[in-house]
């Protein structure tokens, strides 16, 4: 099994987490917080908006059973990518949509669905970023929609691929 590792950014992180633990292929994910500036921030300091980094999803996945394209137009599915620093009600520059990719491929792969976005009329507001430190966030944040048996109100899939 050959895995490799890309983190999204698209507002709230279990929304997005939600999404991503159902996609085949996917072998783990976790949510927690990258691109900013402290070592180890907590949610209450990424929400108080002083370090800069955005909430993510880590998707660890199988490259034999799925592609980055395929889980970068996820992503684009299940969130507004022309929202600047905010996600619906949630506002906020950890909300913001963000792209950190870990190898060559998932740049050219996001780059080239954002082209095609930006062919088809989006507004794209979203961020390529090369991944740095990862910070899982706190445990009672993960997977927090399977524990509670309910479905994100804050993320919905659209087609638009």
């Amino acid at each position: 099994m050959n895995k490799e590792i890309i983190y999204f950014g698209g507002g709230c992180f279990w929304g997005v987490e939600y999404y991503f633990q159902k996609e085949l292929g996917v072998i783990e994910t976790s949510v927690g917080f990258i691109g900013g500036k402290s070592i180890n921030p907590s949610y209450k300091d990424v929400c108080n908006g002083n370090t800069g980094h955005a909430e993510v999803v880590k998707v660890v996945y199988d490259t034999s059973k799925t592609k980055s394209e395929t889980l970068i137009k996820l992503f684009f599915e299940i969130h507004d990518c022309t929202q600047i620093d905010r996600q619906g009600p949630d506002i906020g520059e950890q909300y913001r949509s963000e792209i950190f990719y870990t190898t060559d491929e998932q740049q050219k792969e996001a780059t080239k669905i954002i082209d095609l976005l930006i062919n088809k009329g989006f507004e794209v507001a979203t961020i390529l970023t090369k991944a740095d430190v990862y910070y899982k966030a706190e445990d009672y944040h993960q997977e927090y929609f399977s524990k509670q048996g309910a479905t994100p109100t804050c993320h919905f899939r659209t087609k638009i691929f």
